[in-house]
């Protein structure tokens, strides 16, 4: 198992992951304000790294539960559920790949809506069973070597909806990241499983 994942892991990297980080910083960018950009769950901070190098004036700055030897942002730890920062402290926050992770993603989402007038999402969308066992493969290869909770729950349109109105945030735009996954893969693993929203405070 130990090797069939460091395996997987290893092809990941090469043929996903600096890929997802052009598409999403791309994405991201054109989201975003100019300002203090508060990067939730961070990971190494790549994503937010590459939309300060598109966009100069936003100055990223990452937290996550986990902090990596090696990050691409300043990175604080903090425990999944508040931030350390004063209300209204940046000018967006974003989530990439974070809210399906979450204990409790809505209280989530609000302490990010606290923090920023602007939270940028990216996350996963399901329809049916079939897109609960894909999401949870990706989830599993590119999550899994990394240590991170992996609690395979995902959004369907209902859920998502209802969560950002308990949260009281709204969305306001959206991004296409159809191009993610290069092909023949993006015909199994793109298709509307990923999406990328611009919410704003009620």
């Amino acid at each position: 198992m130990t090797t069939a994942l460091t395996v997987l892991g290893s092809a990941h990297g090469k043929l996903v992951f600096s890929r997802r980080v052009r598409v999403l910083a791309r994405a991201i960018a054109s989201l975003v304000p100019d300002g203090r950009l508060v990067d939730v769950g961070c990971g190494d901070g790549a994503i937010a790294h590459a939309v300060s190098t598109l966009r100069p004036a936003v100055r990223p700055e990452g937290f996550d539960i986990l902090v990596r030897t090696e990050t691409r942002i300043p990175v604080t730890r903090f425990d999944g559920r508040h931030l350390p920062l004063a209300d209204g402290a940046a000018a967006a926050v974003v989530l990439v790949d974070v809210l399906h992770h979450a204990d409790d993603p809505v209280a989530l989402l609000a302490e990010c809506a606290r923090v920023a007038p602007v939270v940028v999402v990216k996350d996963h969308l399901k329809a049916n069973a079939l897109d609960d066992r894909l999401l949870a493969f990706m989830d599993w290869v590119g999550n899994r070597p990394h240590g991170v909770v992996l609690p395979y729950t995902y959004f369907t349109k209902a859920t998502w909806a209802a969560a950002c109105a308990a949260a009281g945030l709204s969305t306001d735009e959206r991004a296409d990241v159809g191009d993610l996954y290069p092909f023949p893969f993006s015909l199994v693993f793109g298709r509307g499983l990923h999406m990328v929203e611009r919410l704003v405070r009620r």
